[in-house]
């Protein structure tokens, strides 16, 4: 007989993650960062692999993210919007975690599953940073798949990749709800 959780269940069919720009001081102590990162460790690796890895971006790191940021966009020849829009979530985090995407030689797990994975552990991140009281986003845009970025900004070696930033904060306001998934255009029943 199963043994449910119905708090779990409540919250995962309530949550709802919260703009970054949204998210301001006080952000979680080391103690409480690591906390959640043991939460988000604890995601389906695909044969204990562990593809991915974690760096915390404190609000000291981020002028300097948003600097490379400015750069790399401008040698990339983006518009000024697209150059902002870059810069931004470095400009307005005071905390945030880079999940890292490491992929391993395996002969049993492709690469594809590590890339997986290492989407997994964002969302399991995202979920305990929710799950304890945080507000919580999880973003990528263009500096996240800039490849110089990945190797100025964070010193990524060439098998390493940018699955996402998790920003973490104090929220600021509740945003509404969005509109959600209509599950039965997206469910298939197989019954035989």
């Amino acid at each position: 007989m199963p043994s449910p959780n119905p708090e779990a269940l409540d919250f995962l069919l309530s949550r709802r993650s919260r703009p970054a720009k949204t998210l301001t001081t006080p952000v979680p102590d080391r103690a409480m960062v690591e906390k959640i990162l043991t939460a988000a460790a604890r995601t389906p690796d695909h044969g204990k692999l562990e593809p991915w890895r974690f760096i915390v971006l404190s609000a000291g790191a981020m002028p300097r993210l948003a600097e490379v940021a400015e750069q790399r966009g401008r040698a990339l020849g983006l518009d000024d919007e697209q150059i902002t829009k870059g810069r931004t979530q470095f400009d307005q985090g005071n905390l945030a975690i880079a999940v890292i995407e490491v992929q391993k030689p395996s002969e049993k797990i492709p690469a594809l599953e590590q890339t997986y994975s290492a989407g997994a552990v964002c969302l399991a991140l995202l979920n305990a940073a929710l799950a304890a009281g945080w507000g919580a986003n999880w973003l990528s845009g263009w500096p996240s798949h800039d490849r110089d970025f990945m190797e100025q900004a964070l010193d990524l070696g060439p098998h390493e990749k940018i699955a996402g930033f998790v920003h973490i904060g104090t929220e600021t306001s509740t945003p509404p709800d969005r509109p959600r998934p209509d599950l039965h255009a997206i469910t298939t029943w197989v019954e035989a």
